[in-house]
């Protein structure tokens, strides 16, 4: 198994949370690419991370007290800014600048907070990827954005997504219909840089699940329905879905579509844990509660169909390390997202040499 420094790109901005996790006067405590880490928002609205271990005995600040803009620790009362600067110590008249932990770069778009944890003069807020209809009045999300926790590392979740066929076998009563879908129209991969693109139809067939459940047409009505798919670093998933009646053509105006747009968000909690993030946008029915909860509900029925043979999988590439695996053709995608990722770690660590400094007054 790779190291943690094997796995992590530092360098990028990834998902940190939906701002309707970050309770007002309450800390959330999260860990990123194995290092703990405390957001809050402060009284002027910023989302303020820090590390989350007071600089005196490691106690977390996540379990302290929001104070304006700032948090104190409620273990002997210490008061960090949003710099990570100690600007108060109880019965102590001088604070040092020593006294400070890290600060992390965190910016709110559209409801999805976004962490740098590498050098923050390298932080770009305009390289932050942007999914307009979060925002956007045209869509509707469901009634709240959504988090999972998998026990397992965040690229088994990108395999997963790279490759659709996996929808007729794991999801076949919830997101995908029938097997047919694994065979009748492969994936004709885009490869990028930082990732790859697909499109991908499957025509004339039975509404999924999922949709049935919910369509204003005939359940019956067979559709042509088109996914098309970008998977970008560091781990960004992004869909658009659309049913129309058999035989639509997507170059062509098209206004009997039904059509969704998917966000997922997968960031690296430690080399064997990941958070996923994620919403699921709709352009009809939009002020229906109960059409945005059925479709929550299904989603979170195939997500977790998911989430069982992926850590599964995770278990027993943990226990048994002498796995070999053997390709097939739909591995593309996954398999350039790995070699782009790889590749790009590989290069950061080239130009900024990743140490750990040895600690010259341990606790423990």
């Amino acid at each position: 198994m790779r190291t943690g420094n094997e796995w992590f790109l530092y360098n990028c901005w990834y998902a940190a949370g939906w701002t309707n996790e970050v309770e007002e006067g309450m800390p959330l405590a999260r860990t990123y690419l194995e290092k703990p880490v405390v957001i809050f928002r402060g009284a002027d609205g910023r989302y303020v991370a820090l590390d989350d271990r007071c600089c005196h005995r490691a106690a977390p600040l996540s379990m302290g007290r929001v104070e304006g803009n700032c948090i104190r620790c409620m273990y002997h009362g210490m008061k960090y800014d949003p710099s990570g600067q100690c600007v108060e110590i109880p019965g102590q008249a001088k604070v040092s600048d020593n006294h400070r932990v890290h600060s992390y770069p965190i910016v709110d778009r559209a409801g999805m907070l976004w962490l740098w944890m590498g050098d923050p003069e390298k932080a770009d807020v305009d390289a932050i990827p942007h999914f307009t209809p979060l925002d956007d009045p045209e869509w509707c999300g469901l009634p709240k954005r959504c988090y999972l926790h998998y026990e397992a590392n965040w690229m088994l979740i990108v395999d997963n997504l790279a490759d659709f066929s996996h929808l007729a076998f794991v999801h076949t009563g919830t997101l995908g219909g029938s097997e047919e879908y694994a065979t009748e129209s492969a994936q004709a991969v885009n490869k990028l840089e930082n990732g790859f693109e697909f499109e991908r139809w499957h025509r004339s067939s039975a509404q999924p699940p999922y949709l049935a459940a919910v369509t204003p047409w005939d359940r019956e009505l067979k559709v042509d329905r088109r996914n098309f798919v970008r998977m970008y670093t560091p781990g960004v998933f992004l869909m658009d879905t659309q049913f129309g009646p058999v035989g639509w053509d997507a170059d062509e105006p098209q206004p009997e579509l039904l059509e969704f747009r998917n966000c997922q968000y997968m960031t690296p909690e430690t080399r064997r844990t990941s958070h996923f993030f994620w919403e699921y946008l709709r352009n009809f029915s939009k002020d229906s509660d109960e059409v945005g909860e059925t479709l929550r509900e299904a989603m979170f029925k195939g997500f977790f169909e998911d989430k069982v043979i992926i850590e599964e999988q995770q278990k027993l590439l943990e226990r048994y390390g002498d796995f070999q695996p053997r390709g097939i053709a739909s591995d593309n995608a996954l398999s350039h997202f790995r070699r782009v990722w790889f590749e790009a770690i590989a290069k950061e660590r080239q130009m900024v040499a990743s140490t750990q400094p040895s600690i010259q007054n341990a606790i423990l």
